[in-house]
């Protein structure tokens, strides 16, 4: 089963060639890692923003190909109802996208793999950052 779920800004990390996300990257096996759904549509619509010879436009594809990338569905779906309600009844909303990705991490039992603050609102979701923290497989 896999154990993390990579968020969009690791991937930029990762295809920006960030040094310690490579590093904590390669250090897991890769059918640990997988993406969400939601994070695809991000990372596409950032690729679609950019100008033709953008060099995402040629890494990108190359990427999605090779990995795991798990549909947001009814279970994800639940999680975010519940999550969504919760945050904004305490006063702590966050952006749409990012409770979806926190309700995939947590409907599936994944860490999820982030540098954006905003995910340690959610006490139940287990986060790391590459970018910083070292990872210890």
């Amino acid at each position: 089963m896999p154990r993390y779920l990579l968020n969009t800004n690791i991937v930029s990390f990762l295809l920006k060639r960030n040094p310690s996300v490579i590093q904590q990257f390669h250090q897991v096996l890769p059918e640990d890692i997988v993406l969400s759904a939601v994070v695809e549509a991000e990372l596409r619509y950032g690729a679609a923003r950019l100008p033709p010879g953008a060099r995402l436009h040629a890494i990108l594809p190359e990427f999605l190909n090779r990995s795991q990338i798990l549909p947001w569905d009814s279970v994800c779906a639940k999680q975010y109802g519940e999550l969504r309600a919760r945050l904004e009844a305490e006063g702590t909303p966050m952006g749409f996208f990012d409770t979806m990705i926190a309700a995939h991490g947590l409907a599936y039992g994944l860490t999820v793999v982030t540098n954006d603050q905003a995910f340690h609102r959610i006490d139940q979701l287990t986060i790391e950052d590459w970018t910083k923290t070292p990872h210890r497989a």
